[in-house]
């Protein structure tokens, strides 16, 4: 019997640990500046030979001056170049068993690439291509347009698509980027010479950004060196475009999208400060309270007790400017109102009543464990470092966020919830 054995009673449970206990740590990025000034934030860890490589431009459609130009033009870099067509080029991804995907966002816009860490090397020059040949053939951008259109005239039937759309517009303002969304007309209007202009200046020669997680070759930096730090990228100075909000002056909306329709997609929002603002980290254990989790106060009246609804969640948008604290859930069309109303019960109750040592402390495990999560493996690690650079944020701002939510007390939180959680700074939307 060995002495591991001999030591073990397997007759007493072990002791559970809360999640806050836990000392969290980040684990540091290595920063390399590549020859043409692009900043790389690396996190060399693993066991596997994988890596992901994603390079963000300041792209997003914040910059565009038409609607669509910046999604279309992200979503075609791939299709077609000076040398090769879109099938080659997916087709050169594809026989290493590697991905290459791309987004676009509010302000940003990116290339990201999964891989073999060897293969890295011959990947680089297919990317630089795109971002120096890419042509954007008419024939692509029709198929485009068409599937796009065919898209949103589905969408357009779907009462929470159409509710997403709409508050999006109330809190931001039509014409702002938060805001804005796309109609047929909108596509149709996109032409070749709009997206090769787009490309040129945001891409080409535009603000890049690059994040690599896995386990790196040992000749990481080299590699990039050679081929994206030859590019013409960070050689202007980013525009700054500063775009107002005109948020709706009208609070209340119903709308009916489908007359024949039994469910009703609600929204509740009203516009709230971005990462910067000092009760922030505060107001995220509010809101996983109210209604961030599966175990939050909407769920548990909401859903499991008037069963009004599969499912109810708050949240506070990701944006990098000015955001909105966000109430979304799908129910009944006979039971909306009544949603509703249970919504603003369960502020009422915050602003009143103390939250219990018990409920508090099942919020603060649950996000320490979320963000226990975040830090397993060097993806998640790459991607919470991403979060923090693209916001201005730092590694302080990571360990002040724990600490929040170690040391929030239920008094912090009633008062936040008097300050934010008032029925009349939401705006209020049914679509049926």
């Amino acid at each position: 019997m060995s002495v591991l054995t001999q030591q073990l009673n397997r007759t007493t449970a072990p002791l559970i640990k809360d999640a806050t206990e836990f000392d969290l740590k980040l684990k540091p990025y290595q920063k390399i500046v590549l020859d043409n000034g692009v900043e790389v934030y690396a996190i060399n860890a693993g066991t596997q030979e994988v890596m992901s490589l994603e390079l963000v431009f300041y792209a997003g459609n914040w910059y565009e001056q038409q609607n669509n130009i910046a999604a279309a033009t992200n979503a075609l870099i791939k299709n077609g170049t000076k040398i090769k067509t879109a099938f080659e080029i997916n087709e050169h991804f594809d026989y290493y068993g590697s991905h290459l995907s791309r987004g676009c966002y509010n302000e940003t816009a990116n290339i990201v690439l999964h891989c073999i860490n060897r293969r890295l090397a011959t990947h680089l020059p297919v990317i630089a291509e795109l971002l120096t040949d890419a042509v954007y053939p008419q024939q692509e951008l029709d198929i485009y347009k068409q599937n796009a259109k065919q898209r949103l005239s589905v969408n357009l039937k779907k009462c929470d698509f159409v509710a997403g759309r709409l508050i999006d517009e109330y809190v931001f303002g039509k014409n702002h980027p938060y805001g804005v969304y796309s109609n047929a007309v909108d596509y149709d209007a996109v032409q070749q010479e709009m997206l090769l202009e787009y490309y040129h200046q945001y891409y080409t020669n535009g603000r890049c950004i690059i994040f690599a997680g896995g386990l790196l070759p040992d000749d990481f930096e080299q590699q990039l060196n050679k081929t994206i730090g030859q590019l013409p990228l960070n050689q202007k100075p980013t525009a700054n475009i500063v775009h107002p909000l005109t948020p709706s002056a009208e609070k209340k909306y119903r709308i009916i999208n489908d007359e024949k329709g039994v469910q009703g997609a609600i929204r509740l929002a009203q516009p709230f400060p971005n990462r910067h603002h000092p009760d922030f980290q505060k107001v995220q254990v509010l809101n996983t309270l109210f209604g961030g989790f599966f175990g939050s106060r909407l769920m548990s009246n909401i859903r499991e007790d008037k069963g009004y609804t599969y499912g109810i969640h708050s949240y506070v948008m990701n944006h990098i400017s000015t955001t909105a604290w966000m109430v979304s859930t799908e129910a009944g069309r006979d039971v909306c109102e009544a949603t509703i109303k249970e919504v603003y019960n369960e502020m009422e109750e915050l602003c009143n009543e103390l939250v219990d040592e018990e409920e508090l402390q099942l919020v603060k495990n649950y996000l320490i464990g979320t963000i226990l999560g975040d830090l397993d493996g060097p993806f998640h690690i790459t991607g919470r470092w991403k979060n923090l650079i693209l916001n201005g944020l730092d590694e302080n701002y990571f360990y002040h966020s724990v600490n929040t939510i170690k040391t929030i007390s239920a008094e912090e939180l009633k008062e936040l919830a008097n300050k934010y959680l008032q029925p009349e700074k939401f705006y209020e939307l049914v679509v049926v």
